[in-house]
């Protein structure tokens, strides 16, 4: 394979080696003024020096990257601090909206936390460890697509290819590097846009628990002339179901994390078309190996990542189906917690319905890394599906997240009564009334 995307062995002349030869490649100032630029792009540049240097392992999702690209992201927006009426504000929110739900879902309080209003940053901190978790099956699939790759390349070749495996090593390290640097990015993003813990919908915190933002719920009712006290009990409403229901269904996150798993097993890597690629892109001056910025936009446009395969495709539809029955379950169940309690009920749930349609948080994230959509379409499908639910029997609506087996596809949503009998054994057929 030729080419090796700028990266240029020594000269075995002696003339840059001997210095530093059995010294840190950092702190080599001929390279210096490079790992200064990469490690400002989020790159790992100790798993790049040992990829180059034919040592590095299975590429690694560095927590520390995702953490501070994030806090970077959000330091150029900044951060209000939260206040005692901050705090007694959204704690009354709370104690309110958590009476109104147990009479919406069968899922137990889980209390009020004595901190239940915090800031941009706590979120990041809080949340980070869930999204390492969601994010590394794409980089153990990217690590096995890159192994799967170099057998083929060696099988298929007359003759051995002279550092194949320190490419291969390299394209997955700058690739994972690229990965938590999205994801870091995105969080960043999100941080100041969520209102609280599960905005997100995805169960991220272990365990699970309620806060809201006091900063981004202001602006999240900003210009929409209601009450300010409506708007934090109708998000706290929010707050609990989600938190309810990740507490409730234990089996939840291992499923999310073994269908991104599944995706990243889809992975297949060609070397000869990436070559391709990077060739065409140099001749264009797209792809420069002297700017980093460069190369980390060839990454993160798609210049690199490979086609995807049915299984992947499937992957992506199962994905989105419990995403979407994760959001229609929680607004059903808060719109049958309010009742006819909050007057601007309506107008909250269509602020809420746009802001999914424009910016929601799981598409944002699922989109930055595995180009995922969720159908708004798809979303309310499943919260009319809830509803119908519901209306038969409220603890029915529960009793489908008992296991993932449970829930409905795509092609039951159009008649609920149906899939629900399908689901429940003749004895408990008269309860269905």
């Amino acid at each position: 394979m030729s080419g090796n995307f700028g990266f240029v062995p020594p000269s075995d002349d002696g003339s840059n080696n001997s210095e530093n030869e059995d010294g840190n490649p950092e702190d080599n100032p001929h390279f210096a003024e490079i790992f200064k630029q990469f490690s400002g792009m989020g790159l790992d540049i100790k798993s790049l020096i040992a990829s180059l240097s034919g040592s590095g392992t299975a590429a690694n999702l560095s927590r520390d990257v995702i953490r501070d690209i994030s806090r970077k992201t959000l330091s150029a927006h900044g951060e209000l601090p939260v206040g005692l009426t901050d705090l007694n504000q959204i704690h009354e929110a709370f104690t309110i909206a958590d009476l109104w739900v147990d009479g919406a879902t069968t899922f137990p309080s889980l209390g009020i936390p004595e901190n239940c209003a915090m800031g941009r940053g706590e979120w990041i901190a809080a949340s980070l460890t869930g999204w390492h978790e969601l994010a590394k099956p794409l980089i153990d699939g990217l690590s096995e697509g890159m192994a799967n790759a170099i057998t083929t390349e060696t099988n298929a070749a007359e003759m051995p290819i002279p550092g194949i495996g320190n490419i291969a090593g390299v394209m997955s390290t700058f690739m994972s590097s690229m990965i938590a640097t999205q994801l870091g990015q995105t969080i960043g993003n999100l941080a100041t846009t969520l209102t609280g813990a599960n905005d997100v919908a995805l169960p991220l915190l272990k365990p699970a628990r309620t806060f809201l933002i006091p900063q981004n719920v202001a602006k999240w009712s900003d210009g929409l002339e209601i009450p300010e006290a409506e708007v934090r009990i109708f998000l706290a409403l929010r707050e609990i179901s989600a938190a309810r229901l990740f507490a409730n269904t234990p089996w939840l996150t291992q499923y999310l994390e073994s269908t991104i798993t599944a995706y990243g097993k889809g992975i297949q890597i060609d070397f000869s078309a990436i070559q391709e690629q990077a060739q065409e892109a140099l001749a264009s001056g797209e792809l420069d190996p002297a700017n980093p910025e460069s190369i980390s936009h060839a990454l993160t446009s798609g210049m690199f990542t490979p086609g995807e395969t049915q299984a992947q495709s499937n992957a992506l539809a199962k994905l989105e189906m419990v995403l979407a029955l994760i959001e229609g379950w929680i607004d059903q169940v808060v719109v049958d917690a309010a009742g006819d309690r909050l007057p601007s009920l309506l107008k909250l749930r269509e602020t809420q319905t746009r802001r999914r349609a424009t910016q929601s948080p799981t598409q944002q994230l699922f989109a930055a890394l595995v180009g995922l959509e969720v159908s708004p379409r798809t979303a309310r499908e499943c919260a009319t599906f809830w509803r119908e639910i519901g209306e038969l029997k409220a603890e029915n609506r529960d009793r489908l997240w008992e296991d993932a087996v449970l829930l409905p596809e795509q092609k039951d949503l159009a008649d609920p009564i149906k899939f629900l009998k399908s689901t429940i054994v003749p004895d408990d057929l008269s309860g269905l009334i």
